[in-house]
């Protein structure tokens, strides 16, 4: 069933999803049910899951040149998702990228997806790879996040790469995209981003997902925003609650997103770890709260392949 779907159908209350990492490259699936299995019972509408590119890595040979390797830690993406429709009857929701991919890549893979039966695609650039400063498109590949919805779109019109091909069947992908209350860290300001977002919603975007954020002013601006130009899709909010101090550090860096200074004080100044994620924990109940009496189509958790955290709070909510 399509995200926007499963929203018509909950009457205006707010669904739960969640958003995993495929397991290590060595794992089997067993490590990625271990993770859904306390949150199946929350009944999750459906389940995200991330794509990784690969990376590559130098190791020296013999004669002390170094050789270069491609390695990918987190393959299987399209896999699980489909062990994951099988195993739990639970709509999953590949993250499709363009780095990485030309666009016959993509074409192949969204008809792996639709033999698949599954109907919904989280289109997104993706970020660069580690060995490189900016994004940098595959060869014949999409460079943008519009460029690969635009491809969706045709295929969803039943329009292929090639045009030579005789009575090609129409797909049907629900496609989610990226929003950014704090804005995208490159774009130059918040208005230039919602021009790029307006885009995306024009080419045939069918929700938004945010980035995730810690102070819900910033989402509710978002959406004003996003209403006074025309962006009327359901945009629903990414959540993730704060669980070690390491990650009053890392979360801005990795994710270019402000903390409260309230919810970093509290945090500075507890006592231990424990205390420190019933901080964190407290914090997203009471931002969970707050964005149901705001009316949100569904509240979307980042889990990081860690589910305590969100099971309680979901619990806690739901």
């Amino acid at each position: 069933m399509k995200v926007t779907e499963h929203i018509h159908r909950a009457n205006g209350k707010p669904l739960f999803s969640v958003e995993i990492l495929p397991p290590l490259k060595g794992q089997d699936v067993n490590a990625t049910f271990k993770t859904l299995d306390p949150l199946i019972e929350l009944n999750p509408a459906f389940i995200d899951v991330t794509y990784h590119r690969q990376e590559y890595i130098y190791k020296q040979k013999e004669n002390g040149l170094l050789k270069r390797y491609q390695v990918r830690k987190r393959p299987g993406t399209v896999a699980i998702c489909a062990a994951i429709q099988s195993h739990y009857k639970i709509d999953a929701i590949p993250h499709l990228i363009c780095g990485g991919f030309t666009k016959e890549d993509t074409e192949d893979a969204l008809i792996d997806l639709n033999f698949l039966g599954i109907d919904n695609v989280l289109a997104l650039r993706g970020d660069p790879i580690k060995t490189e400063k900016n994004f940098i498109p595959e060869a014949g590949g999409n460079a943008y996040a519009s460029e690969l919805i635009e491809q969706v779109t045709s295929l969803n019109n039943g329009k292929y790469l090639d045009d030579e091909l005789q009575e090609s069947q129409k797909m049907d992908f629900c496609i989610g995209v990226a929003g950014y209350p704090e804005k995208h860290f490159e774009s130059p300001n918040l208005g230039m981003d919602m021009h790029y977002l307006k885009e995306k919603v024009d080419l045939g975007a069918d929700y938004i997902v945010t980035q995730m954020f810690f102070d819900n002013q910033k989402y509710f601006e978002f959406v004003r925003k996003c209403r006074e130009i025309d962006i009327n899709i359901p945009i629903i909010p990414g959540i993730k609650p704060l669980s070690t101090l390491s990650q009053l550090k890392s979360i801005p860096q990795n994710f270019y997103i402000d903390l409260p200074e309230s919810l970093a004080m509290e945090v500075l100044k507890a006592k231990d770890k424990e205390s420190i994620k019933e901080i964190g924990i407290e914090w997203c109940i009471n931002q969970c709260q707050e964005l149901i009496e705001f009316g949100v189509p569904g509240l979307h958790f980042y889990t990081m392949s860690n589910s305590i955290n969100t099971q309680r709070v979901a619990n806690a909510i739901f």
